[in-house]
């Protein structure tokens, strides 16, 4: 496992570093075949050998599976589901779970594979994993999101896909603490009796069950430290030719999610200003700066950032 380790942070970092472009073809490669286009180049540079490359390419573990759902007016619904387990050369497997109506196994498949890479490049002791349910979380019910959830996890513990030692799920997009709360619950009820750390088959959990203070806007201020990071290193800022520190930089956020509400909020905070957020339906822009928190107001109560002014 550890020589493995060292040959993924090795393969990590030279796709983190190189500069890799994708041919020009008749159609745009899906998510899938753009990482593993990726891997190819930099596998070039790694000095690995090619059969333990397609060791570290491959995808360990897929599952796909589809079950019913009663919705609150009575018709049944049928609900596709998915989790990829990209590397076993640590385990558990760590990696969130999405609710997005465009979610389908290959998606899941390159994120599990990202998962992995980036886990190498920090020296994180795991393999990469990553769920996603195909809804649109806006158009359930919380009680019909609450079945799905709990349906979801009895689904992946059925085939080996979570667990604390096995594979830890966490939020991503269109999920939050409330269903990793659910998620947590359904294991430790139905299979977690004769299990002190049941508790731990997933994170993001709420601080009340067990989770982490601070992990909320953790994600968000990572954005914000890597920034500030890039911006501290004299060989990147020779090249394109930027000033030092946060400070007095102009800022646009893509998403005003979570992870994009607290990168604009540590931004502005750091004494950038923050002039542009884009969302998936609109945009909005002020060359003095957006006010975040009277934004992230007005997006909570309307669900949009349409009408912001």
């Amino acid at each position: 496992a550890e020589m493995t380790t060292r040959r993924l942070q090795v393969l990590a970092c030279t796709l983190h570093k190189r500069c890799l472009s994708l041919p020009a073809c008749s159609s745009e490669p899906n998510f899938l075949e753009m990482v593993r286009a990726n891997f190819s180049k930099a596998a070039k540079f790694s000095g690995v050998e090619p059969g333990l490359l397609q060791v570290i390419n491959a995808t360990n573990s897929l599952l796909q599976v589809s079950f019913p759902l009663r919705r609150d007016d009575g018709t049944v619904e049928t609900i596709k589901a998915y989790r990829a387990q990209h590397s076993h050369h640590y385990q558990p497997c760590k990696g969130g779970i999405r609710y997005s109506p465009n979610v389908d196994l290959q998606e899941v498949e390159a994120l599990a594979a990202l998962m992995t890479y980036k886990c190498a490049i920090v020296n994180v002791p795991f393999g990469g994993a990553k769920g996603g349910i195909c809804i649109d979380p806006k158009k359930y019910s919380v009680g019909e999101l609450e079945r799905i959830t709990r349906r979801y996890t009895m689904e992946l513990k059925r085939y080996g896909f979570i667990g604390p030692s096995v594979d830890v799920p966490a939020p991503d997009v269109g999920t939050s603490a409330r269903e990793m709360s659910w998620i947590k619950d359904t294991y430790t009820m139905l299979f977690g009796q004769n299990d002190l750390f049941a508790g731990a088959c997933v994170t993001g959990k709420p601080a009340s069950q067990g989770g982490v203070d601070g992990r909320t806007e953790a994600t968000g201020l990572g954005v914000f430290y890597g920034t500030k990071e890039f911006l501290s290193n004299p060989y990147f800022l020779e090249k394109h030719k930027l000033t030092p520190g946060v400070e007095g930089k102009t800022v646009i956020v893509q998403g005003f999610g979570n992870v994009g509400y607290y990168s604009s909020h540590f931004f502005s905070e750091g004494g950038a200003r923050v002039v542009g957020v884009v969302e998936h339906n609109g945009a909005v822009y002020s060359s003095k700066g957006l006010d975040i928190a009277a934004l992230k107001r007005h997006h909570t109560a309307t669900g949009t950032l349409l009408g912001f002014a």
